[in-house]
């Protein structure tokens, strides 16, 4: 038997990345322009990620200072960092055993730490109630993501398959990891024409269709959207949990880009704040799994892998199998934990860093609004292009209407008409996004995404050279 034939069939139904080729010439552009060969660019524009310090958003200063501190404890007994900064390195090593960054903490994170992430929820959804027992921190928001799915999924051979409903567009290492679990994803098409609105009817539709396919048992909704930036209202969100309630559907709530809204009339509303708002039967009923992250937003720390789970409604003979499973890896890595800290408890008025950081991070706020409104004039200035307004999240998702004679040489070469345009993009202007198709769109639609949390130098030259690029490939193939 072979290795392939051996191999878990849910690994195999995993759909391989579209873009892996993509990734891989990218790094040898990178390459040949170390090494001087003569491209009509002199650096390549990477912005295919969401990670914004390879972007070239710099760290916050305050984070950084902390976790130097946290690293290198002398620093917390020198005159070199403010007064706050080592106070809470301080207080952060009083929760490591041996007062050491290298030991194990607790499964569901250092307990101060979940405390804290338990008062920083409750004031931000205006005193709705937030239990510590009900958090879990996790090597970044999929991976708790992934555990709380693999408690829904049934892998009993005969039972039917565990669905769960996820919005199309979606990111795709999320439908990868619910694939490789043993779940369907079943699509419900956000509305591009609605500038990417949720709407119940097509979650409606979405469960019909999964009849004699599978057991939709999940919703899984991401607010604001990743790519689409969409931020949804608070009227949304109650019939969104109207609906999960009476087709009795646990809610999973992807809100990792709650920082990042910037909308004329958009705010941030969590779900756990609306479903407590709503009040008994709901309340008391709905089913709920938060998640957030030290990754996203000003932030940006990808690379600490830090994020967490809020459970709201769970049974409590469900939670000791969480808590078994949030135990298989020892503990979330220390310093993402630490990151987790400084995201939910910031320098306050009167504290020595709170000027910098304030300042730090209005500058990145006003840098992204700043960005979306020129990506959505100069985007919707060019032939071909059509972008709906960015809300929040920090990327921009706009629709190409490519030629047809674009749509046939796209064929001719076995890829996906965005996924030609994108390779010729990388290759001709060098800048790097990523296809619409791998994130799934409605048929016959073409998009490419692209992050938006960058300098406004890097903006700036982006948008010129994809203005160049788009104009000369409308004409090539006009």
């Amino acid at each position: 038997m072979s290795a392939l034939q051996e191999m878990s069939p849910n690994v195999r139904n995993i759909k391989q990345l579209q873009y892996v080729a993509l990734i891989r010439r990218a790094s040898q552009i990178k390459e040949e322009l170390r090494q001087k060969v003569r491209k009509p660019y002199k650096e390549m524009i990477d912005v295919c990620w969401g990670d914004p310090h390879r972007a070239g958003v710099k760290p916050l200063t305050f984070v950084r200072q902390v976790l130097a501190a946290c690293l290198y404890p002398q620093l917390v007994d020198s005159d070199t960092l403010p007064v706050d900064v080592r106070q809470r390195a301080r207080m952060l090593l009083r929760g490591c055993a041996g007062g050491s960054v290298g030991s194990y903490t607790a499964p569901a994170g250092t307990s101060e730490i979940v405390h804290g992430i338990s008062e920083f929820i409750t004031r931000r959804d205006g005193g709705a109630p937030s239990y510590p027992e009900n958090i879990y921190i996790s090597p970044g928001s999929q991976w708790a993501l992934q555990n709380i799915i693999n408690v829904l999924v049934n892998s009993e051979p005969s039972s039917p398959k565990t669905g769960v409903l996820t919005p199309l567009p979606c990111y795709s290492t999320t439908i990868s990891s619910m694939v490789g679990l043993g779940a369907v994803a079943v699509p419900y098409s956000l509305c591009e024409e609605r500038g990417w609105e949720l709407q119940v009817e097509e979650l409606q539709r979405a469960l019909e269709s999964a009849k004699g396919v599978c057991k939709p048992v999940a919703l899984y909704i991401v607010n604001p959207g990743n790519p689409t930036g969409y931020v949804q209202s608070r009227k949304s969100m109650q019939e969104v949990i109207r609906f999960a309630s009476e087709k009795r559907l646990f809610l999973l709530a992807d809100e990792v880009y709650q920082d990042c809204v910037y909308g004329d009339n958009s705010e941030f509303v969590s779900y756990k704040r609306v479903l407590a708002e709503m009040g008994p039967p709901l309340s008391d009923t709905v089913e709920l799994a938060s998640f957030h992250s030290a990754s996203k937003g000003f932030m940006g720390e990808c690379g600490l892998r830090g994020g967490y789970v809020e459970l709201v409604n769970m049974d409590p003979a469900v939670m000791k199998y969480i808590y078994t499973l949030f135990s298989a890896d020892s503990c979330a890595p220390v310093l993402g934990q630490f990151a987790l800290d400084l995201l939910t408890s910031p320098p306050q008025p009167g504290d020595p860093s709170y000027p910098l950081y304030r300042q730090e991070t209005r500058h990145i706020r006003s840098t992204l609004v700043r960005n979306v409104k020129r990506v959505f004039e100069v985007v919707n200035s060019l032939p071909g292009f059509s972008c709906q307004p960015v809300e929040g999240g920090v990327f921009a998702f706009p629709r190409m209407h490519l030629p047809p004679a674009a749509i046939h040489k796209a064929t001719e070469m076995g890829m996906q008409p965005d996924l030609f345009y994108c390779a010729r993009l990388l290759e001709e202007a060098g800048v790097f996004v990523i296809p619409g198709c791998e994130y799934g769109q409605k048929e016959g639609t073409y998009h490419i995404r692209f992050c938006i949390m960058v300098q406004e130098d890097i903006m700036e030259e982006l948008l010129r050279r994809l203005t160049s690029f788009h104009t000369q490939f409308m004409k090539d193939f006009s």
